[in-house]
């Protein structure tokens, strides 16, 4: 059994042991499950304990309390959605041109979200009173957003976007448009279409909204010169 004080450099730390992990690991899963089912304000810690196959009590050697978990089950959704701008849009390794890595993001990105539509339901509700969800969620965006400008800021430099545009509103554009339109689509169900033609939509207005070019337009408006 863990001593009081192995269990606050446990809680201040994480686990040390494989076991621990685990059991941190099965609580995570389990209050994910509980939020998307019961809601934040409904949801309880004994069930979320019964539901990972711990005891109420060893909640509380991982845990301080509902909201601490609550708020790492919303990190771990929000760095889901935004990993794929640095594994497919800022990858470095990448030889893929603008339009490809476009669309290979917003594609895992709604893949994901449609995965995840329950618990960003709740945790969309619960950042608007949650003043440390909102600062953290409010930090990664900042941060995110900024490397988006930066990349759009390089594309201008080669010729490859439109030099008129602000980069950072268009990242900010860009962004809001996407997170906006998935919520819509696969948390609220305001909109009803198909997941490729949602994908290949979005491709197309980042397209046109940076003035990028797949090759093909280029081909069709140097067709249409020489007719």
């Amino acid at each position: 059994m863990a001593t009081s004080t192995q269990a606050e450099h446990e809680k201040m730390n994480g686990p040390r042991s494989s076991k621990g992990l685990r059991a941190r690991a099965r609580l995570l899963e389990g209050a994910k499950e509980v939020f998307e089912e019961d809601g934040f304000l409904e949801a309880r810690i004994s069930d979320i304990a019964e539901r990972a196959g711990l005891s109420h009590g060893s909640f509380y050697h991982y845990f301080e309390s509902k909201e601490e978990i609550f708020r790492e089950v919303a990190a771990e959704v929000d760095e889901r959605l935004s990993a794929p701008l640095n594994s497919v849009i800022l990858d470095p390794s990448s030889t893929a041109p603008p339009h490809e890595r476009i669309h290979e993001a917003i594609r895992r990105h709604l893949e994901s979200y449609r995965e995840e539509a329950r618990i960003i339901g709740v945790i969309e509700q619960v950042s608007r009173y949650d003043e440390h969800i909102r600062a953290v969620r409010l930090a990664r965006h900042q941060r995110y957003t900024q490397q988006i400008t930066d990349s759009v800021r390089r594309l201008q430099r080669h010729g490859m976007a439109d030099g008129r545009l602000n980069p950072m509103i268009a990242a900010s554009s860009l962004g809001a448009m996407t997170d906006r339109f998935a919520e819509m689509w696969l948390v609220q169900g305001f909109l009803d279409c198909r997941f490729n033609e949602a994908v290949d939509q979005l491709t197309l207005v980042y397209m046109n909204a940076l003035q990028l070019s797949d090759g093909t337009d280029r081909q069709r408006r140097r067709r249409s010169r020489t007719r």
